[in-house]
């Protein structure tokens, strides 16, 4: 019995399924222009965006919301996919429709990216187009950090904040035999996934700190500082410094514990 589920007025038991055939047919009337040939594509893709949805039932935004939203990730990945690589359509999409649905999530977060790191992402993304209309090769973080007059880290700092991070460690799209995760790109040996997950997992814990929370951090447990030598460096008592350091381990814990 197929599961009935009704989302933005849709009964998800009555969308279609295409099989690869079908799919790379209709790939190719879309990349001839064919609009009808889009618009029953998307329709035969929703069950991908709802599958993928799911995956965010938690979150405070309705399911309903989301679930548009993952078609405008949907929509995005059918315009940009390349039908000359050897790669599945939804093996392409799922990113993209998660990368959607996370920004969604975060801009309506109260944790938000600063108006001027903002910014300076958008000046950043406005260069690397520029000037890659007038190069052949790849444009470089250092071609962009010259061209805008700013320094190498603020341009890569641009980037990472607007970046999405990709959940590694569970299916993100599963219908019968075919399943899509990040995890398949990455090689299992010597638990490589799980570190790779941790990883991504603290760096997200620590973007959500203070500027001089992170400071301090680096300066701990990078640079190797004791909290008096902190304290001499950015000109802060050493009992502000402890309390700082404090609160921010404190932070990565809870999140990490989420």
């Amino acid at each position: 019995m197929t599961r009935r589920i009704c989302i933005c007025g849709i009964n998800t038991a009555t969308l279609p399924k295409l099989s690869n055939d079908e799919s790379q047919a209709l790939l190719r009337k879309i990349k001839e222009g064919d609009e009808i040939a889009k618009d029953s594509f998307i329709f035969c893709n929703m069950r991908l965006v709802l599958s993928v949805a799911q995956r965010f039932m938690n979150a405070k935004e309705n399911i309903d919301d989301i679930f548009q939203v993952g078609c405008v990730g949907l929509i995005k990945a059918i315009d940009n996919f390349d039908i000359s690589l050897n790669v599945r359509f939804s093996t392409y999409a799922v990113p993209m429709i998660i990368g959607e649905i996370k920004r969604f999530l975060r801009d309506g977060s109260s944790l938000r990216v600063s108006r001027s790191i903002r910014d300076t992402a958008y000046q950043v993304l406005k260069s690397k187009e520029r000037l890659s209309k007038d190069k052949q090769d790849e444009v470089s973080l250092e071609d962009v950090a010259k061209d805008l007059n700013i320094s190498l880290r603020e341009v890569a700092d641009a980037i990472d904040a607007i970046s999405d991070p990709l959940s590694l460690d569970e299916p993100a799209y599963t219908d019968g035999d075919d399943r899509v995760s990040l995890m398949d790109h990455l090689t299992d040996e010597e638990n490589y996934a799980e570190k790779w997950t941790r990883m991504t997992d603290l760096r997200d814990a620590v973007k959500n700190l203070d500027e001089r929370e992170k400071q301090i951090l680096n300066l701990r447990y990078f640079v190797g500082k004791t909290q008096m030598e902190v304290s001499d460096s950015i000109g802060i008592s050493q009992a502000q410094v402890s309390r700082l350091e404090k609160n921010a381990l404190n932070a990565i814990k809870n999140y990490l514990e989420c």
